[in-house]
């Protein structure tokens, strides 16, 4: 997930794509009704002139069927103005809002963004909260892993969407989806992890004030890098001196962090290779590139038991491991992966994920996607690209923004002339972190903050089996020595990849949990 040499910064950042303001109580939000104007700067600008109009708010009605309740809703589309101490629009985030009609303030919100950082929230929003989804096709099957590639595309509906139980705000941080940066000078005031989480509590407490929401219960959802944010958000909006500058007061019912990245600070190759083991595992025993003697959560569970005893003491020691234990470790890795112990041997008995994902099927010429190991494309003619050619993200990427496209334009009557950024890698991605390399903070020990000033906030951590960019062993290492009160963290892992929510059995599962979190019913566990 993070850059080992300076010249893999690109690479090392853009790992958390689907996996993203401004100085210390200096930022207001506001919707407006600025009528919008053509674009004098290319459509698909990150940086606009500082006089650039804003988007109009756009309401419409719906109706839809969720869980199988009937349930009368409208969407707002509205662009929020972030303002610095003097009154200047720095830059704007647009929010997509689901609201219940003739609701009354007890009904939750749920917040969300994905991550990148510089992906918008298209990922969230049309692979599992929105009232749509892509249709995923007939060759997809179950587990949706054969998505169309070409147009025609189409949208269905999408009955999972927790619409029953919640209102739902969709984010999209400066510079993504339809938001923009307002003058060049102030790029470095909303790309940065400090920076992004300030502006979006900001907007969080504008959004609660404007809408007359102060009283509901309010959940975040963050994905990827987004559950950075989240942790980062959810310490913020207490305030303080160290905090916003004030005193805001603002605390959640609950963070529900999918495909979470929140701890880059003990990411060792040892350690990747032994919290990744089990996902490997699983991703051997889906492809049946390993016998299935076992239950996918068998095989699992002897991946982990191993991982976190034997496999780790022989990373660690490393050339001091005798050659009799080498050649036994050597030998259970390619019993759990499918990959010959000579291989593992040659590579010191360790292995990246994107080394993973081109050995474990080479005998028949294919690659697993890094995102989602369900997913394949041939080894040959690959670009090396770590987005376009990941077999997952290079397949359904472009249904994913078709549908979302005509969503926009078709069921909530966005008229615009500017193109919907769904992730934006040299323009947001790569200044991001400052030169820095991404990611090398614990994030985690943010959230465990929050908890502690809240004793209420409950979490939830939802992690695919497939997932080999955030793996369920990280997952389980990163709230396990964060300091969290485990009593509160509710931990799921689904039959799905670093988006959970793809797969029907899996989404289904996912939303069932999403509904009990956000009612209370939720309970501490392992979903398989």
């Amino acid at each position: 997930m993070r850059a080992r040499r300076r010249g893999d910064g690109m690479r090392g950042a853009v790992a958390l794509i689907v996996l993203v303001l401004v100085g210390t109580g200096t930022v207001a939000a506001a919707p407006t009704d600025a009528p919008a104007a053509a674009s004098p700067v290319p459509a698909d600008a990150v940086v606009v002139p500082v006089d650039t109009p804003l988007l109009p708010r756009v309401e419409r009605h719906h109706r839809g069927r969720f869980n199988g309740r009937a349930l009368r809703y409208r969407s707002v589309v509205e662009e929020w103005p972030l303002r610095d101490a003097d009154g200047t629009t720095i830059a704007s985030i647009v929010s997509t809002s689901y609201l219940a009609e003739g609701a009354d303030t007890a009904r939750p919100v749920i917040f969300a963004f994905n991550g990148g950082p510089g992906s918008a929230s298209i990922w969230l929003h049309m692979g599992f909260l929105g009232p749509k989804r892509p249709d995923y096709g007939t060759r997809a099957g179950d587990d949706e892993t054969g998505p169309p590639t070409a147009p025609p595309f189409a949208v269905v509906d999408n009955s999972e969407s927790p619409l029953d139980v919640a209102d739902i705000v969709l984010i999209d941080p400066p510079g993504t989806g339809f938001s923009r940066v307002f003058g060049e000078t102030n790029a470095d005031r909303v790309f940065g992890v400090r920076e992004d989480a300030e502006a979006v509590a900001r907007f969080l407490g504008d959004w609660l004030r404007l809408h007359r929401r102060e009283g509901s219960p309010r959940y975040l959802m963050g994905e990827s890098y987004g559950t950075v944010r989240a942790a980062e958000v959810a310490r913020l909006l207490a305030g303080g001196p160290t905090g916003s500058g004030r005193m805001d007061g603002i605390t959640l019912n609950g963070v529900m962090l999918l495909g979470q990245s929140m701890d880059g600070s003990r990411r060792t190759p040892e350690l990747a290779s032994a919290t990744g083991l089990p996902s490997y595992a699983a991703t051997a025993w889906y492809h049946r590139a390993v016998p299935r003697d076992a239950t996918l959560e068998g095989h699992v569970a002897r991946a982990r038991a191993f991982a976190e005893g034997p496999y780790l003491q022989a990373l660690f020691a490393g050339s001091r491991l005798p050659a009799e234990a080498r050649a036994a470790v050597a030998a259970e890795l390619a019993a759990l992966t499918g990959i010959a112990a000579a291989r593992w041997t040659a590579v010191e008995l360790r292995m990246d994920a994107a080394t993973f994902g081109r050995e474990v099927l080479r005998d028949i010429g294919r690659q697993v996607g890094a995102y989602d190991s369900r997913f394949t494309l041939p080894l040959a003619a690959s670009g090396g690209d770590p987005v376009a050619d990941d077999p997952a993200m290079g397949q359904y990427v472009p249904l994913y923004v078709a549908t979302l496209q005509a969503h926009l334009r078709e069921a909530l009557g966005v008229r615009t002339d500017r193109a919907y950024n769904a992730i934006e890698f040299r323009r947001i991605n790569a200044r991001f972190w400052k030169g820095q390399p991404p990611l090398q903070d614990d994030h985690a020990r943010s959230l465990a903050v929050a908890m502690r000033r809240n004793p209420a906030l409950r979490v939830l951590v939802a992690t695919g089996h497939y997932d080999l960019v955030t793996t369920v062993g990280a997952a389980d290492q990163a709230v396990a020595l964060s300091g969290m009160d485990p009593a509160r963290v509710t931990m799921r892992t689904y039959a799905s990849g670093h988006m959970p929510y793809i797969g029907a059995g899996s989404r289904a599962q996912l939303a069932a949990d999403v509904r009990a979190f956000v009612t209370g019913g939720s309970s501490n566990g392992t979903t398989p």
